[in-house]
């Protein structure tokens, strides 16, 4: 059994959504408005939560179970199918939306959310501003290509606050030309650089979902940890969310590859004035971590052209889309070919003055 629970609006009994727009829980029938501070306490006073039965009595084999979960929508009497990661979903039948309340408690509570800021009408103009001014983007895919689905997510993410101390030694050349007479001097001087330093990270975050493609979570980045709060469900009303099924150890493995790199870039940006520069030693140690588990809001957009399937992601708080497109090989290989008879234009033109001097 699975404790499912509705936002039953107190106005006309419709069900609630979180409104990014106001930041309050919002009825999208009678357009009752009620904070979230609010909405908890009078779900406390009048609690209407229910135990619903997972499954309708029918007997499943364990290969279908095993990744699954199965619940009866006490409000229609569908059948709900979701992940065993699932948190938040729909019900296909009668949209009544639910949190299934297992998934966020104990040790899978989050710490913080970051709620949306934008809906889903925004993401939906990024997209298309994305496709902006894109130099090899075949002209018709704005027009042919359609959107499938525009799914807000809660992603869970492990977010990490490291100190680090960071060592690195460098080769590094300085090279000065002059001309004195008709000869040309050249002047090579070799230098050894040493770096280190203390740095400090906070909130690097690393999505904990194995449904979500790592570069496209990190390309939306960064989110501004400002306006998280502590985690509350109702604010996941109307959106779709997870819990992790990537564990927290995992996870700083690939936080500390990100900030190993950042501090190597961030030492390596002090060593200047030499034409080549070389790194021979790199020491970067983690002296201490924490570490806590969020959500963060996400927009994710699949469209089909030609058979093929594009996924596209929104940052639900800042707004920033990225994902790939198709390109228009014609057009990259025209671009290429009068960009090399333009350099061989210029390059004639230089030996033709050379010849005359």
């Amino acid at each position: 059994m699975s404790d499912l629970r509705e936002y039953k609006c107190p106005a006309c009994g419709g069900a609630m959504e979180f409104d990014s727009g106001s930041q309050k829980m919002k009825c999208p029938f009678c357009d009752t408005e009620v904070s979230i501070e609010e909405f908890e306490q009078e779900q406390k006073k009048n609690p209407e939560e229910t135990r619903w039965e997972a499954g309708n009595g029918v007997q499943w084999k364990e290969d279908e179970i095993s990744g699954m979960a199965v619940y009866s929508c006490q409000s229609c009497g569908g059948e709900i199918t979701a992940d065993k990661t699932t948190g938040a979903t729909t019900c296909p039948f009668c949209g009544n939306r639910v949190v299934l309340k297992g998934q966020f408690e104990g040790e899978l509570r989050p710490d913080y959310i970051i709620p949306f800021k934008l809906d889903k009408k925004a993401a939906k103009a990024a997209y298309y501003k994305h496709l902006e001014k894109k130099s090899f983007l075949p002209k018709v895919f704005s027009f042919e290509n359609h959107i499938d689905e525009i799914v807000g997510v809660y992603v869970p993410f492990w977010l990490f606050d490291v100190d680090a101390q960071a060592y690195m030694t460098y080769n590094a050349e300085r090279i000065r030309t002059w001309r004195q007479g008709n000869k040309e001097h050249t002047e090579h001087e070799y230098y050894h650089v040493d770096r280190a330093g203390g740095i400090e990270f906070e909130h690097v975050p690393t999505d904990c979902s194995r449904k979500m493609d790592d570069a496209l979570m990190e390309a939306i980045e960064p989110y501004d940890f400002k306006d998280a709060v502590p985690f509350q469900t109702p604010y996941l009303a109307g959106y779709v969310a997870d819990r992790y099924d990537v564990n927290m150890e995992e996870c700083m493995g690939r936080a500390t590859n990100r900030i190993r790199q950042s501090a190597e870039d961030a030492l390596r940006e002090t060593v200047k004035g030499y034409q080549t520069v070389t790194t021979t030693n790199r020491q970067i140690n983690i002296m201490s971590a924490q570490y806590w588990y969020a959500m963060y809001p996400v927009w994710v957009l699949n469209t089909t052209w030609k058979g093929e399937k594009y996924t596209f992601a929104m940052n639900g708080q800042t707004g920033k889309m990225v994902g790939d497109l198709p390109a228009d090989q014609g057009a990259f290989w025209k671009f290429v070919g009068l960009r090399g008879v333009i350099l061989g234009a210029i390059i004639y033109a230089v030996m033709w003055i050379v010849t005359l001097i």
